[in-house]
C-alpha cells in the first residue's frame, strides 16, 4: 500500500503560520499607525533595517555559472553594517518640514558612500547594496511621509494596508481556484492570470469602500485607483522574486513564520506606498481627497 502524500498537510501547516503571522502582526502595525509619531517611526525603521539586512544578505551570493543552482560566497567581504546604517539613519532623522531637496542630497551622498566603501571591499557587491540602499529608502521614507499628512495621513496608511491584504488574498484565492496561464512563469511560478484579476477586484472593492466611509462624491475614481495600484502590488511581488531567482534563494529569511522574510511579506506594500506618495507628489495633495 502506497504512504499517503504528505503536500496537503504542509500546505495546511504552511497556511496555518501564515494566517497566525497575519493575526499578530496586522494589530501591531494597526495600532502603530493609529498612534503615528514615534510608535510608527519605530515600526518603520525595524522592517527597514531588517528588509535592508536580507538584502544584503541574499546579494552577498553569486548564482553559480555552471547553472547548477549553487550559490557562491562572491560577496562574503561586503558587509551590509553601512547601507544599513544609512537606513536607520535616515529613517530616524526624516522630517516633513525639511524642503526635499536636502533629502534626495543626503540619499545621494548615502548611495555614493556605499558604492565607494562596498566597491573597496569587493567590486560586485556595490550595484547591489547600492540598487538595495534605494530599495528601501524610497518606500519607507514615502510610508513615513504618507502617515505624517496631517489630515489624511491615518486613512491613506490604512487604505494602504488594506488594499494590499485584499489583493494579496484575492491573487491566492482566485489562483488556487480557478488556475490557467501563468502570468511570469520564469520569475514565480504559482502566480497566474487569474490570480491578478483576483487580486484587482479585490482591491477595487476596497477602494469602493474606502469611498463610501470618506464620503467621497463619486465611488469611481477611488475604485479605478485601487484596482491600478494592485497590479503595482503584484509588480513589486515579482520584482522582489525576480531579486531572489537571480540568486537562487526562495525566501529573503524565515523571520516571519510561513510568509519568509521581511521582503517577502512587505514587497507588495511598499510598491503600492511609493506609487501613492508618487502620485501624491503629482497633483500636490493626498489622493484620497483629490478624487
Amino acid at each position: 500500500m502506497a504512504a499517503p502524500a504528505e503536500p496537503t498537510p504542509k500546505r495546511a501547516s504552511s497556511l496555518t503560520l501564515r494566517i497566525i503571522s497575519a493575526a499578530v502582526l496586522i494589530p501591531i502595525v494597526a495600532v502603530a499607525a493609529y498612534m503615528g509619531a514615534l510608535p510608527w517611526r519605530v515600526l518603520v525603521c525595524v522592517f527597514g533595517v531588517v528588509m535592508m539586512q536580507e538584502w544584503c544578505i541574499i546579494a552577498s551570493g553569486l548564482p553559480d555559472p555552471s547553472g547548477l543552482g549553487k550559490r557562491v560566497p562572491a560577496l562574503e567581504k561586503a558587509r551590509p553594517t553601512v547601507p544599513t546604517m544609512f537606513v536607520l539613519v535616515g529613517l530616524i532623522s526624516f522630517r516633513t518640514d525639511v524642503p526635499w531637496v536636502y533629502w534626495w542630497e543626503a540619499l545621494a551622498f548615502a548611495l555614493v558612500c556605499t558604492f565607494i566603501i562596498t566597491a573597496w571591499k569587493d567590486r560586485r557587491a556595490a550595484p547591489w547594496f547600492v540598487i538595495g540602499l534605494l530599495y528601501v529608502m524610497l518606500p519607507c521614507t514615502a510610508i513615513l511621509a504618507l502617515r505624517a499628512d496631517p489630515t489624511v495621513g491615518l486613512q491613506q496608511i490604512l487604505w494602504i494596508v488594506a488594499l494590499v491584504i485584499a489583493a494579496d488574498t484575492g491573487a491566492y484565492i482566485a489562483g488556487r481556484s480557478i488556475g490557467g496561464p501563468k502570468l511570469a512563469p520564469r520569475i514565480s511560478p504559482n502566480k497566474t492570470w487569474a490570480g491578478l484579476g483576483g487580486a484587482v477586484v479585490s482591491a477595487a472593492i476596497v477602494g469602493a469602500i474606502t469611498a463610501v466611509l470618506m464620503g467621497r462624491p463619486g465611488i469611481l475614481p477611488l475604485t479605478a485607483v485601487s484596482a491600478v495600484l494592485a497590479i503595482v502590488e503584484q509588480a513589486g511581488d515579482l520584482a522582489e522574486s525576480a531579486f531572489k531567482r537571480h540568486f537562487g534563494v526562495k525566501d529573503a529569511s524565515n523571520i516571519i513564520p510561513g510568509h519568509g522574510g521581511a521582503l517577502d511579506r512587505v514587497d507588495g506594500l511598499i510598491a503600492v506606498a511609493a506609487a501613492v506618495a508618487g502620485i501624491n507628489a503629482l497633483i500636490g495633495s493626498s489622493v484620497l481627497t483629490w478624487l
